[in-house]
């Protein structure tokens, strides 16, 4: 599912919202969710799974085109963990 058919999912099941209300709806989640984690802070929703980040160590890496070692800094990144609910959701047999 891309963006625009979440917006178009969630205006038809709240026919009393505007276009761009549920719009303004969907990038202020997300833009909590972005703002939380750049914070080092965990969103979790209850059924549905935690976003959280982990530190990746610095690293030699290769440049795939030339064969050059090239230094990878250390960084952040985003990890998501499904929760039961949805774990259970995505096994049914």
């Amino acid at each position: 599912m891309i963006r625009s058919e979440l917006l178009t999912a969630l205006a038809e099941d709240n026919p009393d919202l505007r276009g761009e209300e549920v719009e303004q709806v969907v990038d202020i989640f997300f833009e909590e969710i972005a703002r939380r984690l750049a914070e080092g802070g965990r969103v979790e929703l209850r059924g549905f799974g935690a976003f959280s980040t982990r530190e990746r160590e610095a690293r030699k890496g290769r440049n795939p085109r030339t064969g050059e070692a090239v230094d990878v800094p250390a960084k952040r990144v985003p990890y998501f963990k499904p929760g039961k609910d949805m774990r259970k959701r995505l096994n049914e047999s």
